[in-house]
């Protein structure tokens, strides 16, 4: 009976759309906190995700795993599966295989793409589509050099050039640049060179196609206001509707700077925002058949996290909340990422 609900529910959110010959097209963001299987991939150090290791990772806690992230991705969409999902730290393709197809999210009809890289946990980034409203033509993968000879190799860019429904191509880019493990400052360089590497394939493809409409999505590991988003990438913060076509620009970093406690990771107590959501100026001039839908407060774009109560658990150390996570170090908590998700909402005109 639920199954037959949820599929007349759909029927009805699409004969909606037709009616009004538009589509909301809500794209989302978010760090899943290892999603990994529980058996062992000989090429991946992956021990530690295994039944007999520290964290005792098995299979019930696996499955568990899958079914809440797809009921946060329903939740995200608010009951309506989002267009795009952006996903970090991904194992592989069973995962991707077992969250779409047998987990709360089999009803949703999402296919995906994931890169393969070298990174030694075997940790990659994916994307979720609906076909409906995204049909990919091309999907490529930019692979970031190793900084160092002793450097661990990181997570390749995902890039998908997908067709929509009024016959335009949308490009969106998922990457996860690497992390801060050894500091902040020490670490800063290998961001550098991977949003190097983010940068020059945005540029090409803008000079390539001039009515080119990018999204940028996924972890960077650094906060809107630091060189690797501000300066390397070189989004700007959306103060206006009447964009440069051709500019990059951050949908939540005027949020971000405004309010306090906001964002989509807590680190010793603070809010702040290592997941970021990018796209061309294009997207924002409401002139076009496929575009950011405006705000009715003072941010300008319909674009946020997704902070729901059953996502957060109480800050005991710091006060406040915090992300209610799968694990906090060693011990497992059940919860669903260290991170929340973040979307934005674009209107697609037939």
């Amino acid at each position: 009976m639920r199954k037959v609900n949820y599929i007349l529910l759909l029927l009805l959110i699409a004969c909606s759309c037709l009616a009004q010959d538009s589509y909301r097209f809500r794209i989302v963001s978010y760090n899943v906190e290892n999603l990994f299987d529980y058996q062992h991939d000989s090429l991946k150090n992956d021990h530690e995700f295994l039944p007999d290791a520290t964290r005792h990772w098995d299979y019930n806690k696996y499955v568990k795993k899958l079914d809440d992230l797809g009921r946060v991705i329903i939740a995200t969409g608010e009951w309506t599966p989002p267009a795009l999902v952006g996903l970090c730290e991904v194992e592989n393709e069973r995962c991707l295989t077992d969250l779409t197809e047998r987990s709360l999210l089999k009803e949703a009809g999402y296919r995906y793409t994931m890169t393969e890289s070298p990174d030694q946990r075997g940790i990659d980034v994916a994307l979720l589509y609906q076909r409906e409203v995204f049909k990919p033509v091309s999907i490529k993968t930019y692979r970031v050099p190793p900084l160092t000879k002793e450097k661990n190799a990181t997570r390749d860019i995902l890039h998908v050039t997908g067709e929509l429904p009024n016959r335009s191509l949308l490009d969106v880019f998922v990457c996860h640049l690497p992390s801060r493990s050894g500091g902040e400052k020490e670490s800063e360089p290998y961001r550098l060179l991977a949003a190097g590497v983010l940068k020059q394939a945005v540029d090409s493809l803008l000079q390539e196609r001039k009515k080119a409409q990018v999204v940028i999505m996924g972890d960077f590991n650094d906060y809107y206001n630091n060189r690797s988003v501000e300066e390397v990438v070189g989004a700007k913060p959306v103060t206006t509707l009447k964009a440069n076509k051709q500019q990059l620009y951050h949908l939540l970093a005027a949020k971000e700077k405004a309010l306090k406690d906001y964002g989509s990771y807590r680190y010793r107590g603070e809010w702040n925002s290592l997941d970021h959501l990018i796209v061309n100026g294009r997207l924002l001039r409401q002139k076009g058949s496929f575009h950011i839908i405006p705000s009715d407060d003072a941010f300008f774009v319909k674009a946020d996290v997704f902070s729901a109560d059953f996502l957060l658990e109480d800050d005991e150390r710091y006060g406040g909340k915090l992300p209610f996570r799968t694990y906090a170090g060693m011990k497992y908590q059940g919860g669903y990422s260290d991170h929340l998700p973040i979307y934005a909402d674009l209107v697609l005109k037939y």
